[in-house]
Formats: C-alpha cells, structure tokens, sequence
C-alpha cells in the first residue's frame, strides 16, 4: 500500500484528492511512458502521497520542510518519491511558477542541493512562450497542483540505465502531440 499522508477531516474529499493523482499517475505518467522511472517506485510501493492542508505559502513551506527531512531520513527502498499535493494553495500557475524560487531556495537552505530535486506539476502548466492550450503543456499537468519530490541518486541510476534520457522531454512532446486534445480526454474516460 502506498504511503499517504491525509490531514482532512473530509476523508471523502481526501480520498478523491489521491485517487486522482494515483489516476493520473497511472494513465499519463506511466501508461504514455511520459517518465521512464515512475514504473519503477509506483510498482514497488515506495511513492508518498502527501496530502497537504496549507493554505498558505509558509504553511506549504512548513510541511515541504517536513516531507524533504522525511525523505532524507528514510531508505529509499522504502521511500524513494514523494508527491506532495497542496490543492488548497499555489492553485494560481504564476504564483506557483514563482513560488517554486522559495521551493529551491528552502532545499538549498536545509543543506539537500545535490541530494534532492523537486520538480513542478500543476493543473495549468506552461512552459515559457507556448500558448495555454499547447498539449504540450499537459506533460507537467497534474490534477492537482504538485511539488514531486526526488532523490538524486535515484534520478542518477534511472539516468545510467536509460540510454537516451535526455531525450525524454523531446519524446514526450512527440508523444503529446500524437495523442492530441482528444486522445488526452480520452485517457480519462476509461
């Protein structure tokens, strides 16, 4: 069972929350192989769900804090990979783009550059110069807005044993574009 973090009252609302991430992760990350490594940690269990109720900036900050030294003194075979899902706060994508400076600066901060990297997904997702509507867009679109939280050294193995990763981003915009608006629709009609 995956780890989940659920601060709710509403376990209703919470559970939806996850499931749709898990979803997500299911379908797009892994089933159009947007990320070669995700199989990897999903199938073994050893991905946090973490549920954030911030509903502020410093309070999001507070409970990243939280989730990066609980990563750092967990093994990663048991914990490789958080997801921390904030769907309360940073729902705004420039605010978010923004944020994500104080994000890098609090890993730097507590001592874990080189150690960690925390990459960006958010339901409205743009890359710099390309139009709202781009499916290119929707390889970073998560249903909720998201700090994915990873270990370096998980990122350097999966790197050595995936010959041409620095192509990734390039294939996945190939992928995006064969699949189009109404094949992304489709993925979540099943």
């Amino acid at each position: 069972m995956p780890q989940v973090l659920n601060p709710y009252s509403d376990s209703v609302a919470a559970d939806k929350i996850v499931a749709a991430t898990q979803q997500w992760l299911e379908r797009a990350v892994i089933g159009l192989n947007l990320c070669p490594f995700a199989k990897s940690v999903f199938v073994k269990k050893q991905v946090r769900y973490a549920l954030s109720a911030a509903s502020t900036a410093d309070g999001l900050l507070a409970e990243l804090e939280n989730e990066l030294k609980r990563l750092a003194s967990t093994e990663s075979a048991e914990l490789d990979t958080t997801l921390l899902i904030h769907p309360q706060v940073m729902t705004n994508f420039l605010d978010y783009h923004f944020f994500l400076a104080e994000v890098d600066a609090l890993n730097r901060n507590l001592g874990f550059d080189g150690v960690f990297q925390i990459a960006s997904l958010h339901p409205q997702y743009e890359f710099a110069g390309s139009e709202a509507d781009d499916i290119a867009n929707f390889t970073n679109r998560s249903p909720y807005p998201t700090l994915h939280l990873l270990r370096e050294s998980s990122i350097d193995r999966a790197v050595a044993a995936f010959p041409d990763a620095a192509d990734i981003f390039e294939r996945n915009i190939e992928t995006m574009e064969r699949l189009g608006h109404a094949g992304w629709k489709k993925l979540w009609l099943v």
